[in-house]
């Protein structure tokens, strides 16, 4: 490490990879040199990074909750022993998890490793339309649980009360500050006020960026934090004005001096993610590009077959036009084909296909930019292409940036959490990275 650079200051374990980027976007935004890595990471490597803020990326929404938790008492391992002084888990701004976890199982044995007593939980993330008024999560001014979210295919939503979701996930106790206290400044009496009646866990309510901004710097004392990636675009400054933060503020990295492969190579978007969003996204682009629907029951009957075919469409586009695959439906279609084959066939079975299809792309193909909808697409292709680590660059939109993976024949990514972005996403995507 360049003995120059301040040595990492914070360490974030994120529970997917599109929901990594999500932060470490606004991290970048707030000055922080900040590098995503993908899986558990190595100490040495992360002590090799010259980095303000280290994202680890898992995959731990979704999965067996010991599993989860192993990998993020890890995770955590392994920022400690690189010297990071806070620490931060990130989950999703919809609040994605069952009514046995994992945010709370995870949270909680973060806050037991770290042995602290008390945290809060903000995911609020008011520029993208998610905001917490009396613990209830709205998503652009709907209730969670009417936003769409309560059709989700893994982790479907169905209530908006936070404090009641957390509750069923943890053994701690969980409470609320609310918007009164966000505006009167009274946020770390109200803590110590919930800490006296054995409250460990802190839903908080932000419903603009104002609040979230005092709920910042009125928790500066605490080690651990968790949320969404709201309140991260405002730490880094809050951390500086209390001098925990040393590390010289930095410009976010300009598009022209960011992005080393913009001639060479096409691009490709690969969506999964079955969100309202990502199906307006893909109804608006797959008549402007070349474009294939994965045929799932194919799939699921011949993988190698349906790859066959998803070759031939390949090799009928023109070299160096953008194309776009995708399994994004609409929630009946997803319901139906759930029904028929299981659940946890159907993810495994678009997954792996997207993962082989990246391969080929990158291969076969000349693709050099890629963007992935959809936090277990972007998990599978990241896997299969055997990529590490990202630099973390200008924002696309808010949560969506664009990177560059760190090796001697780098790739453009953009990572879309399927919630975020506007119907023409795809399009502005494809174009910037370019």
């Amino acid at each position: 490490m360049d003995s120059s650079h301040p040595p990492l200051f914070l360490g974030c374990i994120a529970d997917d990879v599109t929901g990594a980027t999500d932060i470490a976007s606004n991290l970048v935004q707030a000055g922080m040199r900040t590098v995503q890595v993908f899986g558990v990471p190595n100490p040495a490597d992360l002590m090799a990074l010259q980095a303000d803020a280290v994202v680890v990326a898992l995959k731990s929404r979704s999965i067996d909750r010991d599993a989860a938790v192993s990998m993020s008492l890890q995770s955590l391992a392994a920022l400690q022993q690189a010297g990071a002084q806070r620490f931060f888990f990130k989950y999703c701004s919809t609040f994605d998890s069952t009514p046995a976890g994992n945010i709370g199982p995870v949270a909680e044995s973060l806050m037991n490793e770290l042995g602290v007593a008390q945290t809060i939980f903000c995911p609020a993330f008011p520029a993208n339309g998610r905001t917490v008024y009396q613990g209830h999560l709205f998503v652009n001014g709907q209730l969670l649980n009417e936003s769409g979210m309560h059709n989700h295919p893994l982790n479907p939503m169905t209530d908006a009360n936070l404090v009641r979701v957390l509750q069923r996930q943890t053994t701690k106790s969980v409470g609320l500050i609310d918007w009164n206290d966000l505006r009167a400044a009274k946020v770390r009496s109200s803590m110590q006020s919930l800490a006296d009646d054995g409250i460990a866990m802190v839903i908080t309510d932000a419903c603009d960026d104002d609040h979230l901004q005092r709920l910042a710097q009125q928790t500066t004392q605490l080690e651990f934090l968790t949320g969404g990636s709201g309140i991260a675009r405002w730490l880094p400054q809050a951390w500086r004005e209390s001098g925990l933060l040393t590390a010289v503020d930095s410009e976010p990295s300009a598009l022209a001096a960011f992005d080393r492969v913009a001639d060479r190579g096409r691009a490709a978007v690969l969506s999964g993610s079955c969100s309202p969003a990502t199906n307006r996204q893909v109804h608006y682009l797959k008549s402007r590009c070349a474009s294939l629907a994965l045929d799932i029951e194919r799939l699921l009957a011949s993988p190698e077959n349906a790859l066959a075919d998803m070759e031939h469409f390949l090799r009928a586009v023109p070299d160096r036009e953008p194309l776009m695959i995708y399994s994004t439906s609409d929630p009946e279609r997803v319901a139906q084909l759930q029904q028929a084959f299981g659940t946890a066939v159907v993810a495994e079975a678009i997954e792996t296909a997207m993962g082989r299809l990246a391969k080929q792309l990158v291969d076969d193909h000349g693709v050099r930019r890629l963007v992935l909808a959809g936090g277990e697409t972007a998990g599978a292709v990241t896997r299969k292409l055997g990529i590490h680590a990202i630099r973390v660059g200008p924002e696309i939109c808010p949560g969506v940036p664009l990177t560059e993976t760190v090796s001697a024949e780098p790739l453009s990514l953009v990572l879309k959490s399927g919630n975020f972005g506007d119907d023409q996403f795809f399009e502005k995507a494809i174009q910037v990275a370019t």
